[in-house]
């Protein structure tokens, strides 16, 4: 597992800013997905029962929706874990050198990337539709001169305050730079 405090291929002197996660509520959404297909299975075992009481007596029946019903729990377990997995392993870190995007993508793929804080050109926070705007999450966009737009930043929580404090480490950068060279910067 990586670990925060170890950053991949650390630069000397480099100091975390912020750790970004997706916003609480993406997990609550799929936790509530969750919950309604694990008491799915009881209402229709309700109303089959209700509708042929003697659907339970019968020695291949039983056996048949037991095994059925397990293995739609097991599916649905594997799901809500994968749903989980994958908000937990995603993760930005914002450091005052670089942006480390970490992407879990199944149970066995990571992919991590790295942008440099004087390469960027863009920094976009985009909040849409009623519920983001409430609870204020969005998406960060990190555009570079390259025509590839590689860094997003999915269903972050506060994702002004994101893009203000990338666009603050960007002037920052610029002015360190410029006074290395003597030259001065817009």
């Amino acid at each position: 597992m990586l670990s925060i405090y170890r950053l991949p291929n650390k630069l000397p002197g480099e100091i975390i800013i912020k750790i970004v996660r997706r916003d609480f509520f993406i997990l609550f959404k799929r936790m509530i997905v969750f919950m309604l297909m694990a008491v799915l299975p009881f209402a229709f075992f309700y109303l089959m029962i209700t509708t042929n009481l003697g659907l339970l007596e019968s020695e291949i029946i039983y056996p048949i929706i037991v095994l059925s019903t397990s293995a739609y729990y097991l599916f649905t377990w594997l799901f809500f874990f994968f749903s989980f997995i994958d908000y937990y392993l995603d993760v930005w870190i914002i450091t005052d050198k670089r942006i480390i995007d970490i992407q879990q993508r199944g149970f066995f793929s990571r992919i991590i990337s790295e942008l440099k804080i004087f390469r960027i050109q863009d920094v976009t926070s985009e909040i849409q539709g009623a519920i983001p705007t409430l609870l204020k999450y969005g998406e960060v966009f990190i555009q570079t001169a390259g025509t590839d737009q590689r860094f997003k930043f999915h269903e972050v929580p506060d994702p002004n305050g994101i893009r203000d404090i990338i666009i603050k480490l960007i002037q920052k950068n610029r002015k360190e730079q410029s006074q290395e060279t003597g030259l001065d910067t817009f």
